[in-house]
């Protein structure tokens, strides 16, 4: 089965590294426009390029520079990216950052940091392209989260409480809105090899190559080994064709069967 998003515009959060970049990447194969989102500009313009070679010309793509986290920035790279492509057929929620501690150490400020960026930012972004989605009786909403969403452990706050909302946010759209023919779905991402896991190793195994890192970290994952990111985007392409077109309201691991959660 070949999967196509001809005539299809997307937009992906977090979009210049890792599991956006690969995302992006993958739509814009799959010959879908695609607007990316991030906050530095010279990171953006590398993967629009590299995006733009995927596509082979074929396909539309455009950098914006927005901090999602900000209401008036999302408000402004919407426009931007509507003014770019026209449309928004597919939007990827997935800038976010993996903030752990202890409960008693996390500050009032570091809790509305952690719900701008993970749980507002995908408010305000799927309360802006629902409308025009709804018009056209076709949209297809993702949402990034982890699988911490679905069993936390001590010490994983915030990230492990803003994703759990994340999927219940995923859920109430999925319901409210297909009768639009608009599908919400979350992917709740495990333990893959990203620019996330590349700055793990910096901090927590800089004495090892990271290879090495890389391998000792997918031991006792059930597969074996971590996830690729383009594994990762393959499904999330698969969730935004016409394929996937009966799947709503879940939040599936892409995890390679590690959470104790199904």
């Amino acid at each position: 089965m070949q999967i196509r998003l001809d005539g299809r515009s997307a937009l992906v959060t977090g979009g210049s590294k890792g599991l956006g970049l690969a995302t992006a990447t993958a739509f814009a194969e799959a010959g879908a426009d695609v607007a990316i989102f991030a906050r530095d500009a010279a990171t953006l313009e590398q993967a629009r390029a590299s995006i733009s070679k995927a596509g082979q010309g074929k396909t539309k793509v455009v950098a914006i520079a927005c901090d999602v986290a900000r209401a008036e920035a999302v408000e402004s790279g919407y426009r931007a990216a509507m003014a770019a492509l026209g449309k928004i057929d597919i939007l990827v929620n997935n800038a976010g950052t993996s903030q752990t501690g202890a409960f008693e150490g996390i500050t009032d400020a570091v809790w509305q940091a952690d719900l701008d960026l993970k749980v507002f930012a995908h408010i305000r972004l799927a309360r802006l392209v629902l409308p025009q989605m709804k018009e056209r009786r076709w949209g297809r909403i993702i949402n990034v989260l982890n699988t911490g969403a679905k069993a936390p452990r001590g010490k994983s706050a915030p990230t492990t409480v803003t994703r759990a909302a994340g999927m219940a946010l995923t859920k109430v759209l999925a319901s409210e809105f297909a009768e639009h023919n608009i599908l919400v779905n979350a992917l709740l991402v495990g333990r893959i090899v990203s620019d996330q896991i590349v700055r793990r190793h910096k901090t927590a195994g800089a004495n090892a190559p990271l290879a090495d890192f890389i391998r000792a970290n997918g031991k006792d994952i059930p597969l074996g080994r971590m996830g690729e990111a383009q594994e990762f985007a393959a499904f999330a392409c698969f969730l935004a064709s016409d394929a996937g077109g009966y799947i709503t309201g879940t939040a599936i691991n892409v995890d390679g069967g590690l959470s104790p959660v199904v």
